[in-house]
């Protein structure tokens, strides 16, 4: 019988390896998480001996007005306080907490940072995961909050985002200043991603504190051409592109924005099922296509996509 090589890729390009959270022994509290460091596409053992090592990160924020109404039940009581919600991640395996300050906003309630701040210290205190921190969404009031986190969790290195062509400044002098990374963030486009590490990295910040985020679209809402220019990214960074080897970050928890996964459908089936499977099937693109890190919103949801980790790791 004739045996039929494997056709295996050689690439001259790596993932840059990146950790987030800093050990006791080390000045910080918690066990640090390592992203990247592979040399090959995606799960494809035969190319990359390295493991793929891919981060989980559970949803979390102060306020729940933009929060969906399954994600609430999946927590109940919990949901109503960043401090027991980050606990109950905790508690069902997550690797990280992702906490969005959603109430400093000043077009909802205007939090200060100063109470921004208290809470991501709070959060920190209770749980001995690392931090992802997102502001409102708002650019000036962003600057002022991340500045202070930054300052007031200092020595924890948290990953901060976000920073975008447009106003990447503040957000970078606040990782910088205080030893955290950054999420450098574009929109569907593999050169806004290189351009954003580019100007990142020209303002000061190492390649080794820059995750990228480019945009994860959900299922329904345009996945597969989110896939290709994740795919994209990966693929020129593994050939050598030096300004797309960091790693990537896919924020999968917007899939419960899709009318299709909690609508009431006729025969659609039960909707949150729709929901959970909405989810998990976007964080599933996200894997294949290259992704370190996942944020997710459903603990039912980020049990499958721990589950299919395993499977393509070839563990289950």
């Amino acid at each position: 019988m004739t045996k039929v090589p494997v056709p295996k890729e050689k690439w001259t390009g790596a993932i840059g390896e990146l950790e987030l959270g800093v050990p006791r022994e080390k000045g910080g509290s918690r066990e640090p998480v390592r992203l990247g460091g592979n040399q090959g596409a995606p799960f494809l053992s035969f190319e990359d001996a390295t493991p793929r090592t891919v981060a989980l990160a559970g949803l979390v924020a102060d306020s729940l007005e933009d929060v969906p109404q399954p994600v609430r039940d999946a927590f109940g009581e919990d949901a109503g306080d960043p401090v027991r919600w980050a606990r109950a991640w905790a508690s069902r395996g997550a690797d990280l907490v992702c906490l969005r300050l959603t109430s400093t906003n000043p077009e909802e309630g205007d939090a200060s940072p100063e109470s921004a701040a208290e809470t991501v210290l709070a959060v920190l205190r209770a749980v001995p995961l690392p931090l992802i921190v997102y502001g409102s969404g708002h650019e000036e009031k962003d600057a002022k909050v991340l500045e202070l986190v930054g300052e007031r969790a200092r020595g924890e290195r948290l990953l901060l985002g976000h920073a975008e062509e447009g106003g990447y400044k503040s957000i970078a002098a606040a990782a910088m200043a205080n030893g955290h990374a950054v999420i450098g963030f574009s929109n569907l486009d593999i050169n806004l991603a290189k351009q954003i590490v580019i100007l990142l990295t020209d303002f000061g910040v190492g390649k080794g504190d820059i995750v990228i985020d480019p945009l994860m679209a959900a299922l329904g809402m345009g996945l597969e051409y989110s896939y290709s220019v994740n795919e994209r990214i990966r693929l020129a960074a593994l050939s050598g592109d030096g300004m797309l080897q960091v790693p990537m970050i896919c924020d999968c928890s917007s899939s419960w924005k899709a009318r299709e996964a909690t609508d009431d459908i006729p025969q659609a089936g039960d909707t949150l099922e729709r929901g959970v499977w909405w989810e998990a099937t976007t964080a599933l693109a996200a894997l294949l296509s290259g992704a370190d890190l996942l944020v997710l919103a459903h603990p039912e949801a980020m049990e499958l996509a721990r589950r299919a980790v395993k499977g393509l790791r070839g563990e289950a």
